[in-house]
């Protein structure tokens, strides 16, 4: 079957044709660590996950690079004491590399946790200082940037009266984005209110800086993409990633950048992933309608009445496709937690019982195979494969009553697809069998959140997951090598 994808660009599903014969470049922007993934980070990071993983079923050899922001992250050209990494260093009183430690290895742990496979190459921006510099220095050269202050932005008037479109990809019109422009400290060094920053001079300050032809400084957000896509997928790949609160300006930008660059489409499929809400509402932490995700796994929150296992978690977030709006709440998760309990139940059953065999069945299995192959290339269609899996789900409790038979070359071909579908593809996980080692990772993250919370004087929330562990049966005991658990 045709694989077709709902391209950002287009507004429109495509077939997708590859650049090269069976082989995928994919881009997603990873996480700007200073501070802990929030769960709607997962639920993007998961969805490309899936989207991974499926690709990879397909047959395609896929080089997968998610980036890691650990510099630049200024989102507003504006004051450079905004910079989240200047900011967060201040507060926690760390150095910035100490932050970008910090949150990376929490990052990691975190998806470890829900199962995501990691990326074939995993960047870092200021690991590619050099390539952005000299990214700035060609689009210099080339007219579609200019020096201020020791500063260096992307002139978006100029990229427009040479025949290009700043907007395409999100539809926005330039003279609307011109005219509601708010009014912001550092404007006054650009040409246009609408020209984004490329390299930002460093004030005295500021703390991360690196050296550069136009002074001392660091990278625009923006270019760091770019320069970490372009070296290890080209100059122009197949697929680039993200949430939709990236399309505009994250992704505009880098459309620009890699135009100005490269006179090309930087990539032919946009995807974005859309946003979690909790309860209806959007996740917001001065709201108070937010959980972090490993309060969702321990039930170390106000609004859920349990603790969820993470292959739960992930279940719910595979029920819902990629490009809609989830929306968890505690009757949404004790349902697929009932659900994703027959789905084992029905796995189990597949494993190890012996079913009786015959000659005929009520179960076209062909035509079950086509039309779950036809969910996945369909935009990667998550919900609508799930619906086909639990089908074959009743038919394996029939099959265990005894209402139905497969020929035996029948069900090992379910079995086989099964697995693909549930395990490799859906990237769950079987409780039961992976009960110790999971509660032991699940546990020493729970573990290191409180050695955080401890480190931050965040005494209250530290003696909150010793209690409510306690409250489990499960005792945290701190020594001097550490901290250890036991479970009466």
């Amino acid at each position: 079957m045709e694989l077709k994808i709902y391209n950002s660009l287009s507004g429109e599903k495509e077939i997708f044709k590859p650049l090269h014969e069976n082989s995928v470049g994919m881009y997603v922007c990873g996480p700007t660590v200073y501070s802990n993934v929030h769960l709607g980070n997962v639920r993007t990071f998961m969805s490309f996950d899936f989207i991974y993983r499926t690709l990879t079923h397909l047959g395609y050899n896929v080089r997968y690079v998610r980036n890691i922001t650990d510099a630049g992250h200024l989102t507003d050209d504006g004051d450079v004491a905004n910079d989240r990494f200047v900011k967060q260093s201040r507060l926690e009183k760390l150095e910035p590399m100490e932050i970008v430690q910090k949150y990376t290895v929490d990052f990691h742990k975190v998806l470890e946790v829900f199962n995501l496979l990691p990326p074939t190459i995993e960047p870092t921006a200021t690991g590619h200082i050099l390539e952005q510099i000299e990214l700035t220095q060609d689009l210099i050269a080339k007219g579609f940037a200019y020096e201020s202050n020791g500063s260096v932005y992307f002139d978006v008037l100029e990229y427009n009266r040479r025949g290009l479109n700043y907007g395409e990809l999100s539809r926005r019109n330039i003279e609307e984005l011109f005219a509601n422009t708010r009014d912001l400290d550092g404007q006054s060094e650009k040409k246009n209110p609408q020209d984004f920053a490329l390299w930002k001079s460093a004030s005295p300050a500021h703390i991360m800086r690196w050296n550069s032809p136009w002074g001392e400084g660091f990278p625009g957000w923006h270019l760091e993409c770019t320069a970490m896509s372009t070296k290890y997928l080209g100059e122009k790949f197949d697929i680039h990633g993200g949430g939709m609160d990236l399309k505009f300006p994250h992704h505009e930008c880098e459309v620009a950048q890699g135009k100005a660059c490269n006179g090309t489409e930087p990539v032919n499929y946009w995807m974005h992933a859309n946003m979690l809400t909790m309860n209806g509402q959007r996740m917001s932490k001065s709201t108070g309608n937010y959980i972090l995700p490993m309060e969702l796994v321990s039930g170390s929150n106000d609004f859920f009445e349990k603790p969820f296992h993470p292959a739960v978690v992930r279940f719910n977030f595979m029920q819902a496709h990629y490009r809609s709006v989830l929306d968890i709440s505690n009757e949404a998760m004790i349902a697929s937690e009932k659900g994703f309990q027959r789905l084992m139940e029905a796995m189990k059953l597949l494993s190890t019982t012996e079913f009786k065999t015959g000659t005929a069945s009520s179960f076209d299995i062909k035509s079950w195979k086509e039309k779950c192959y036809a969910a996945l290339t369909d935009d990667f269609n998550s919900p609508i494969l799930i619906s086909h899996i639990f089908e074959a789900v009743n038919v394996i409790f029939k099959l265990k009553d005894e209402k139905d038979t497969l020929t035996s070359e029948d069900l090992e071909e379910l079995k086989k697809l099964m697995h693909g579908f549930i395990f490799d593809v859906l990237g769950l996980e079987n409780i039961e069998e992976n009960n110790n080692e999971k509660l032991d990772k699940t546990l020493q993250v729970l573990i290191d959140l409180r050695n955080q919370a401890r480190k931050s004087r965040n005494f209250d929330l530290s003696d909150q997951i010793r209690d409510r562990l306690l409250a489990e049966g499960i005792e945290l005991k701190d020594g001097r090598d550490g901290t250890s658990y036991s479970i009466s």
